[in-house]
């Protein structure tokens, strides 16, 4: 069964397997528990991260700063590059594709073995 979401919530109850897309592209693909506990793609951090949770008392709700892509005319390179705290020079111009990072863990992200991602919790 596909389930298509943005209630990271469910994901986390409901799936085995996880696909994180933006602006129509796979971002990071990998079973749930690694999605949840290693992340790799800033998109993916950023969606955990926004997750209001009852056990961090927060004063503000974190949000993904920018404003989603027009895909009439999207941004060329990574689509979440303008958004991206990682994004370098070569994001706006490369699209990257999923890399296999770990045994069934894909990631398209061309600062994927650079960076890592840190998720509160």
């Amino acid at each position: 069964m596909i389930l298509i979401t943005h209630d990271m919530g469910v994901i986390a109850e409901m799936t085995d397997k996880v696909t994180i897309m933006y602006g129509g592209r796979i971002c990071e693909t990998a079973d749930s528990k690694t999605i949840f506990k290693k992340p790799r793609h800033p998109y993916t951090e950023a969606l955990l991260i926004a997750v209001p949770r009852i056990d961090i008392r927060r004063r503000t709700l974190a949000v993904i700063p920018g404003n989603i892509p027009d895909m009439i005319n999207p941004p060329l390179g990574c689509r979440f590059h303008p958004r991206c705290k990682y994004a370098m020079p070569a994001c706006k111009e490369k699209i990257p594709e999923p890399e296999e990072i770990e045994p069934g863990h894909y990631v398209a992200c061309l600062r994927a073995e650079e960076i890592e991602v840190k998720v509160i919790g």
